[in-house]
């Protein structure tokens, strides 16, 4: 599969994209803001006005969008692929929606004889464009064998997670550890300098224990500046949250950290940060906070 379409080139799917076109591959792209997408033009890729036209060449079609109804658009809208989408393509779904969705659209493509994975990934910016993200995959094994070649591009690391769905609730699962631990480390740096301690050796220690992450390390000078360029966008590890506790209430469970979780990052998103990174929940709790109450 020489031939493919990449539909989505915002933070994350234009280094994705990126990286393909660097290991030869044709790349055929569509987004909405086509300005946005111009660098992938620069280097080689053909960009299209519309879904329907990027995948008229492709056997492999990636879409790395950020909500249900972006992906509706794509498929169904007026220049939606599902009228053109020819029997074995590949259609491989990157973005974070939740399982139900996953399947809802796998029935979709199935109808028209092309075929569905189910690849949302784990990472920021920084690992797409290093090629080190981990892709979450479900769908049957031959499927995802035969995206290998992709994933191994795109990722350092694949791991499949059975039907498809089972690669979207993977993704749900370790967003919530990363919002509930970024928030932690917030929560805990809030309470000890209201304390009289400083935020660099709280820091220090939080480095030297049993806490230490990789999280806790590329936070650190967020954390330390008050200044959020977004890696993760805040308002999308919001609206991850969201889907999130829905998932819960469907299979009947309560996650009393997610819950307060996904409180928290939506007002934070509804106070204006949603464009900075998900660290800036520090800074949505300092602001409730302030030191001379």
């Amino acid at each position: 599969m020489k031939n493919i379409a990449w539909i989505g080139t915002g933070h994350m799917g234009l280094p994705m994209a990126h990286n393909l076109l660097k290991e030869g591959y044709n790349v055929q792209v569509y987004n909405r803001t086509i300005e946005r997408a111009q660098p992938l033009a620069e280097a080689g890729a053909t960009l299209y006005a519309s879904p329907v036209e990027a995948i008229a060449q492709a056997e492999a079609v990636f879409i790395m969008l950020t909500k249900k109804e972006a992906i509706d658009d794509v498929l169904s809208g007026e220049q939606g692929i599902l009228s053109q989408l020819r029997a074995g393509t590949y259609v491989i779904n990157m973005s974070t929606i939740s399982p139900e969705e996953a399947k809802e659209f796998a029935e979709q493509i199935s109808a028209q004889g092309a075929i569905y994975v189910d690849a949302p990934v784990s990472g920021s910016v920084a690992p797409a464009e290093q090629g080190t993200l981990v892709i979450l995959a479900g769908g049957q094994t031959a499927e995802i064998e035969a995206c290998q070649p992709f994933f191994d591009i795109l990722g350092k690391k694949t791991i499949h997670f059975g039907e498809v769905g089972n690669g979207s609730a993977a993704k749900l699962s370790i967003n919530l550890l990363l919002g509930i631990s970024t928030q932690a480390i917030a929560e805990s740096l809030l309470i000890a300098e209201r304390s009289g301690l400083q935020r660099e050796q709280v820091l220090e220690m939080f480095g030297e224990s049993a806490v230490a992450t990789p999280l806790l390390a590329g936070k650190k000078e967020m954390f330390i500046h008050n200044e959020f360029p977004a890696a993760f966008m805040l308002s999308l590890i919001s609206k991850d949250l969201g889907l999130l506790t829905t998932e819960a209430k469907r299979l009947n469970l309560q996650l009393p950290l997610a819950e307060a979780a996904d409180r928290t990052y939506r007002e934070a998103n509804n106070n204006g940060k949603g464009e900075l990174d998900l660290a800036a929940i520090w800074l949505e709790l300092q602001e409730r906070h302030p030191k001379s109450e």
